[in-house]
């Protein structure tokens, strides 16, 4: 399992109402100047840094940057596993740079995972060669991602009013991107040096970058504005009151499915809604209150949509790593892996699977 900090308390506190308020501000605008983000919540600008500060340095929310199109091909991998190698295998898979989701679920699966690749054939590479030959994997079932709907980036807390974010929406800096487009080979180490902390300043990126801030300015514009890349404000679920993770797989017979798949992606509870190959068809991620509501929106989702039928449907026993952090058991933020691409089959041995793990900054950036 991640690694804790034991000077953090066993049981933190959680996120109060201008915690999460500070949280979607920062989901819409996440470069936003401190001094516009405090008057749109109604505080000045040192105590919204001062906040953000102790909710980043207590891992409760935190900053990353990923390209839009980090891999030509996502699968989401099913491991059937051992019970005695559950623990092991979490662990070394949490150190994958291309496993950049580890989700311990409920059912036979009790593994589940999101998997970037350069190709269909790295990632059947990658799938049977690598991940069907670990010690204690019974079996793998793998679905490949055909399009995305909705990703974290796009849920919101729902924390603020609709004059706050009116106010925040004129610099949306979550543009979705173009089919086909992402940064350039040059932009590589600057997104290494976002994806840690995606409010990192211009000054401190240029010198870690090697570039001139004036460089690394008219770069992030440039792919900010393009929706070359997702700057992404995440929080622990638990904490903020959402400590279930529902996950439904759909099927949505013949035509009208697309208009079914941006219905069920525009549902405030729903994280991830992607169209994926296999019998179910749909995979709908969703943040819930209580286990009860997995019921409650099951329902509400067959009253809307009668043609649909749920095949299959898990709870999420612990996150132990979400687009490439790594989580505690709270929930919080223990540490970064950059999340990769596995390459070509045949096109390196295990070792060229990720970087390993970055330590940088306290009680956040403490291991992989």
């Amino acid at each position: 399992m991640p690694p804790t900090d034991t000077a953090l308390p066993d049981t933190p506190d959680g996120l109060d109402e201008t915690d999460l308020a500070l949280v979607e501000a920062l989901q819409l605008r996440p470069r936003a100047p401190w001094a516009q983000i405090a008057a749109v919540i109604g505080i000045d600008a040192t105590t919204a840094a001062r906040r953000w500060r102790r909710l980043s340095d207590s891992g409760l929310a935190w900053m990353t940057a990923y390209p839009a199109q980090h891999a030509s091909v996502v699968g989401y991998v099913d491991l059937a596993c051992a019970p005695g190698a559950l623990d092991a295998l979490t662990t070394e898979l949490c150190g994958w740079g291309p496993v950049f989701s580890v989700e311990r679920t409920t059912g036979d699966h009790s593994l589940f995972l999101g998997v970037a690749a350069r190709d269909l054939s790295a990632l059947d590479g990658f799938v049977t060669g690598r991940l069907g030959r670990l010690d204690g994997v019974r079996s793998v079932r793998l679905s490949v991602c055909t399009r995305v709907y909705r990703e974290g980036s796009g849920w919101l807390v729902r924390a603020l009013n609709e004059r706050q974010r009116t106010h925040l929406a004129g610099g949306d800096s979550r543009t979705r991107a173009r089919p086909g487009s992402g940064p350039l080979e040059g932009d590589r180490g600057l997104l290494r040096a976002l994806g840690a902390d995606a409010r990192r300043g211009h000054a401190e990126l240029a010198r870690e970058c090697g570039l001139s801030e004036t460089t690394v300015r008219r770069r992030l514009g440039r792919m900010t504005a393009g929706g070359e890349v997702y700057l992404r404000c995440d929080l622990t679920q638990q904490l903020a009151g959402w400590p279930v993770i529902a996950t439904f797989r759909i099927t949505a017979p013949g035509p009208g499915t697309e208009a079914v798949a941006h219905a069920l992606a525009g549902l405030p509870e729903t994280r991830l809604c992607s169209s994926v190959t296999g019998p179910e068809n749909l995979l709908l991620s969703a943040w819930l209150r209580s286990p009860a509501d997995c019921l409650t929106l099951e329902e509400r989702i067959l009253h809307r949509h009668p043609g649909l039928r749920i095949g299959e449907r898990s709870i999420t026993l612990h996150t132990a790593k979400r687009m490439g952090r790594l989580l505690d058991r709270w929930g919080r933020a223990r540490g970064h892996v950059p999340m990769t691409a596995a390459p070509e089959a045949g096109a390196g041995g295990l070792a060229d699977i990720g970087p390993g793990l970055e330590c940088a900054g306290p009680g956040l950036e403490c291991a992989g």
